[in-house]
């Protein structure tokens, strides 16, 4: 047995958790390890690893100036979970130290600190970024959420045992309300698919609901859709809100599941407003850019216009909206004011199991 200090350890963060899993698990493919300093750069100047792979966002493992020493002198890092359980070893190759405003600014587009990953990039990321080869001992656990958590390979293997060949992707952070599953259905509509809701469960913003209660929401909700032309997968990503880079980056891993088709929304993994009360992304800007890249992403974008819930008609684009016709706001933000307030969601915003789940949560949740 080799003696403590003889091994360098790092216990990964919950980003870093999301991205060693679906880099283990192919979901991340072509990559297999974390970037190192060329990929890296490529990434943040052109949008593709160096060998000219598409690849908009950057997955890297940031480590304190210690740890680095430590594994400089073993040659190895022990990559571990917050329970103590040896996940992977990293072969040490690669150490720099990153310009980490210049990334913000160049995948984000901003260093404005309402963006939560500007933040995360100011304030929590440690100085160093490393990379190597990976050996993976044990896959990360999810002991709060469903057993929904497949890998790639499973999803589309459960793809071709239900026999579909068209099979529409549907990401989305939030609980889904009933724009969310109006889009779906149009989305399966639109490109005679099946579909995938494939929900992000890594960490997201501040704020936002927790994974465990969104993941019995979505099961509720599943439960009122075609059974035999949709499935559930849970997705543990860390996502950066990084706008129409992040939904490019998205699309290339729903077709690493097996997916033929991505909802691309108007303001994709977009997150909010910045300091000045203006949105970070153009609105559509994310569609935009899936859609220049369209030919080499081996998946096509579904881009849907935002839907209003209309009196008498339901969920219509607002160019659909009749004259005179009565409109009805829909959001998230909306549900859980109503949640706060008492007042009874009506079934078109939120199917009764999904706000029960919702109402039941601590208000600083």
């Amino acid at each position: 047995m080799l003696r403590p200090e003889a091994v360098a350890i790092w216990v990964l963060g919950p980003r870093q958790l999301c991205d060693l899993e679906l880099l283990a698990n192919g979901a991340f493919a072509p990559l297999t390890t974390f970037l190192g300093r060329a990929d890296y750069e490529s990434v943040l100047d052109r949008m593709r690893l160096a060998d000219g792979a598409l690849w908009p966002v950057p997955v890297t493992l940031d480590v304190p100036g210690e740890t680095l020493a430590a594994a400089s002198r073993t040659g190895s890092l022990v990559l571990r979970d917050p329970d103590g359980r040896d996940l992977a070893t990293m072969t040490l190759t690669e150490a720099w130290r990153p310009d980490l405003l210049a990334e913000a600014e160049t995948v984000l587009g901003t260093t404005d600190p309402a963006h939560p990953s500007a933040t995360h990039l100011r304030s929590a990321v440690h100085p160093w970024y490393v990379s190597g080869p990976i050996r993976v001992h044990a896959r990360p656990r999810h002991p709060t959420l469903p057993p929904l958590v497949w890998d790639p390979r499973a999803v589309r293997s459960e793809i071709a045992r239900r026999g579909w060949e068209r099979v529409v992707a549907f990401n989305t952070r939030n609980p889904m309300h009933g724009a969310h599953r109006a889009l779906v259905a149009r989305a399966m509509a639109q490109a005679g698919a099946a579909a995938l809701v494939h929900p992000v469960v890594g960490p997201t913003r501040p704020g936002d609901v927790p994974a465990a209660v969104r993941a019995r929401c979505y099961q509720a909700v599943m439960r009122t859709m075609p059974q035999d032309r949709s499935m559930l997968a849970l997705l543990p990503l860390a996502m950066r809100m990084a706008g129409p880079r992040e939904a490019l980056w998205h699309a290339l891993v729903r077709r690493n599941y097996g997916a033929t088709h991505f909802v691309v929304g108007r303001d994709h993994a977009g997150p909010g407003r910045d300091s000045h009360g203006r949105p970070f992304y153009p609105e559509y800007a994310a569609q935009e850019l899936v859609g220049a890249h369209q030919a080499e992403l081996g998946i096509a974008p579904v881009c849907l216009p935002e839907l209003v819930y209309v009196e008498d008609h339901g969920y219509l684009a607002r160019d659909e909206v009749p004259p005179d016709a009565v409109v009805r706001t829909i959001s998230g933000t909306r549900l859980r004011e109503l949640l706060r307030e008492g007042a009874p969601v009506p079934e078109w915003l939120a199917a009764p199991e999904v706000a029960a789940e919702l109402a039941a949560l601590p208000p600083s949740a």
